[in-house]
């Protein structure tokens, strides 16, 4: 007799970063951002009217759609928003990927992407990244793939592929739809999104959790062709047409109304980088040149792990993956610049000490 249990479609989910409940410690693990939201968020929240909570939020976010195409340039109708980048990134699997044939994303790489192949049944490979951890870009451009998903810049490593690079890959790859998932384009890298107007299987994802100061609203949002878009419009009314809470729309809106301080605070995360990337020479580490808020870095002389336990020891939260090529480095979220000295003081102490 089979029961039930052994007809549960069983997957293995993915990790998210740890969420220490001490407000005491420095939090450079999930790649947030160090500072606040735009002050347009906060007031935005004071002037809630909470009485619209008893009705049912616009499906289609007109407001913040309206927002996203005033900033970027972008008519509304080549807009999809969504419950975070994931939100957009699992409706985009489940609307472009049903084809049977494999899809390709890097080895090292966003590790959500895999959990949302084997969920929805996709079958995919991965294409090694080179010895310097960058794309292996002929790898994505024998124009068989079933689907194409590139993060720039790359996550973990932080490197940014280059817009004609990817340019390559999307030309090589017209029978699919090819994903760059941006969500660390803010930080110094240059975004493909005017190639969608050239290229109507390009999509490119973003998302207002890292350089816009959101993570806990979640909003996330797609530029494509309009048959793109309306694609997955379709996909997302099929499953869920009130994705997103009307106070969400509201802050996501305001956050938009600020492009001062936006471009103030990634100046800061990206000034506060390159100062990380001296300190961590200084200490003997190496790492890959990121273009993101984070550092993807190696000590040669002592395990990645032995770091991270210590760090964690000390109430200071790094990211470290398993993995073969990985198992070795840690992922460091650029935090405030207090925060930073703080990690780097530690650092010294405990390099010196196991001298």
């Amino acid at each position: 007799m089979s029961t039930w249990e052994e007809k549960v479609h069983k997957v293995t989910p993915y990790t998210p970063g740890e969420q220490p409940k001490n407000a005491d410690v420095i939090k450079l693990n999930t790649n947030e951002n160090p500072y606040p939201p735009a002050p347009a968020v906060q007031k935005a929240i004071a002037g809630f009217d909470y009485e619209v909570l008893r009705k049912y939020p616009d499906p289609a976010a007109a407001g913040l759609v309206c927002a996203l195409s005033d900033t970027y340039g972008v008519p509304a109708d080549q807009i999809f928003v969504g419950v975070g980048s994931d939100d957009v990134l699992a409706m985009s699997f489940l609307t472009f990927f049903t084809s049977g044939e494999k899809i390709l994303f890097p080895d090292v790489t966003y590790s959500f992407y895999d959990v949302w192949a084997d969920e929805f049944r996709i079958p995919f490979d991965t294409v090694p990244l080179m010895p310097d951890f960058s794309i292996d870009i002929d790898g994505f451009c024998k124009g068989t793939a079933g689907g194409i998903v590139i993060p720039n810049p790359n996550a973990p490593t932080g490197l940014d592929a280059g817009v004609d690079a990817l340019e390559k890959i999307i030309r090589s790859n017209p029978q699919c739809v090819v994903i760059i998932d941006e969500a660390y384009v803010d930080f110094g890298a240059k975004s493909v999104l005017p190639l969608i107007e050239k290229y109507d299987n390009l999509l490119v994802t973003q998302t207002f959790s890292k350089s816009r100061a959101l993570a806990g609203s979640r909003i996330g949002f797609a530029f494509g062709s309009k048959k793109l878009i309306r694609y997955l419009n379709d996909v997302k009314y099929s499953f869920n047409s009130y994705t997103m809470d009307a106070l969400t729309q509201k802050v996501g809106s305001a956050a938009l109304s600020d492009p001062d301080y936006f471009k103030m605070r990634c100046l800061a995360i990206i000034n506060e980088r390159e100062r990380a990337k001296k300190k961590f020479t200084e200490l003997g580490f190496d790492f890959p040149d990121s273009k993101s808020n984070f550092l993807f870095v190696h000590h040669p002389k002592v395990a990645a792990e032995d770091i991270f336990k210590a760090l964690r020891e000390n109430n200071i939260f790094v990211r470290h993956f398993d993995g073969e090529r990985v198992h070795d480095h840690l992922r460091v979220t650029i935090g405030t610049k207090e925060q930073m000295n703080a990690l780097f003081d530690f650092l010294k102490k405990y390099l010196e000490g196991r001298d």
